[in-house]
């Protein structure tokens, strides 16, 4: 038995059962427990390691787990490492999936639900649901027409749609296939001088929100990137330096980087450089509202205190994130930041909460919990790498009708009406 539960616990860290849909918990819980028998924890293991049936197309899918299977088959290896990987030994990928599990919804009865409105309000734009397209860098790594596919399908089920600055197609042209105002995604650059022509840029195309990402500031240890590049045969010199599939190496973005396929930051206009001094502070937030009419928003903020200091700093909303478990090792998950920043906020700015999203409750839960809107990232380009367009369309559409199913279960019409009172720490 004690070899036996040894085992068990080495396969329940595997990155098998994400893609299985098993809840690490549940198995965490039946493995912790020595009087029980282990044959519920082998069910899992079974079900685990059964080989995937891959759908045969978006209409197949039941939810959006089983775009993965499809996805990674389809992207190359590298590639794969890329969208996947965490930090270190990827633990905080897992927080943000095993913390939705530490909540449990508390629903009402008798209440009519004949109509559920999933509509918000933010930033004055209405809405149709509170899911929103989180910034992925590098899209064409995952499927030839990359951002654009994404803007379409965002156009096609009315969702907002915020692009990365390592993006692989331009902001001016995403913003044409979307149809509608896009919001823009900032990396500083070293040179401010640089850093102020990409604002420039995502304003004149008209986007009215800039989302200045602060949690890769120190990098990221990408262990499982990199071990898929060691893996990755291929010769890539058409889109990577050397010929070695390399996406991206430490989560800094660089401007003397390898970016012919970067459009945000391939080549800037000539101008007197100004070098930062350090890493940006809050001294850098400041000059960046200075430096634009877009409303500023910081993608990072996971503390109270840091909540309360962008409130102090003049700061348009939040994205309570930790990019999607790939920036600090931390093993937080956001849903479990949530209620603090939230706290700090206390209902003056918007919130975004990202990390872990894969199903309709916990959307519902990060709603009650303070939130203003919700984003995904990996399982839309598991769409996109899946069946693009099309793809992306029916993990969004999947979404939403898993939320609107919890909202009549729970007996909330709207979204205005989840509140705390429906969940409580289990």
């Amino acid at each position: 038995m004690t070899s036996r539960r040894a085992f068990l616990a080495f396969v329940a860290a595997s990155p098998v059962f994400a893609a299985a849909g098993v809840e690490r918990a549940a198995l965490a819980r039946w493995l912790s427990n020595p009087r029980r028998d282990a044959s519920e924890a082998l069910s899992l293991v079974d079900q685990a390691t059964q080989d995937a049936v891959l759908i045969a197309s978006p209409g197949e899918a039941l939810n959006v787990f089983d775009f993965e299977p499809v996805a990674r088959k389809n992207i190359p290896v590298a590639h794969w490492g890329y969208l996947m990987t965490g930090s270190d030994d990827d633990g905080t990928i897992r927080a943000n999936r095993d913390g939705f599990n530490n909540y449990a919804l508390r629903v009402r009865r008798l209440v009519d639900v004949s109509k559920i409105d999933p509509s918000i309000d933010m930033l004055g734009v209405h809405w149709a649901t509170p899911i929103v397209l989180c910034p992925v860098g590098s899209q064409k790594a995952f499927h030839p027409e990359g951002e654009i596919a994404v803007a379409r399908a965002a156009k096609a089920r009315g969702h907002l749609q915020v692009l990365s600055t390592v993006t692989t197609t331009s902001v001016e042209d995403v913003t044409a296939a979307r149809g509608a105002p896009i919001w823009y995604q900032l990396y500083h650059q070293t040179d401010w001088n640089q850093t102020r022509q990409i604002i420039k840029r995502a304003e004149l195309a008209g986007c009215p929100a800039i989302v200045f990402t602060v949690d890769l500031l120190g990098g990221s240890n990408r262990e499982t990137m990199l071990r898929a590049q060691q893996v990755d045969s291929r010769d890539c010199s058409a889109c990577h330096k050397g010929g070695k599939p390399a996406p991206g190496l430490s989560g800094l973005v660089v401007a003397n980087g390898d970016n012919r396929r970067k459009p945000m930051i391939a080549a800037f206009e000539p101008g007197t450089p100004i070098p930062e001094v350090g890493t940006p502070t809050w001294e850098f937030v400041k000059r960046l509202k200075d430096s634009t009419s877009m409303k500023v928003f910081l993608k990072g903020i996971v503390t109270r205190e840091d909540a309360e200091l962008a409130i102090r700093h003049g700061v348009n909303g939040l994205f309570v994130s930790n990019h999607g478990g790939r920036a600090e090792n931390s093993q937080r998950a956001t849903i479990a930041c949530l209620p603090e920043v939230a706290a700090g906020v206390r209902g003056r700015i918007p919130i975004v909460l990202d990390g872990g999203v894969r199903r309709g409750t916990d959307i519902f839960k990060a709603l009650a919990l303070g939130a203003t809107a919700v984003g995904v990232g990996r399982p839309y380009i598991w769409g996109l790498g899946a069946f693009g367009q099309e793809g992306v369309e029916t993990v969004l559409a999947l979404l939403r009708r898993e939320l609107e199913l919890v909202m009549r279960q729970a007996g909330t019409t709207s979204v205005k009406r989840i509140t705390k009172e429906y969940v409580v720490g289990v």
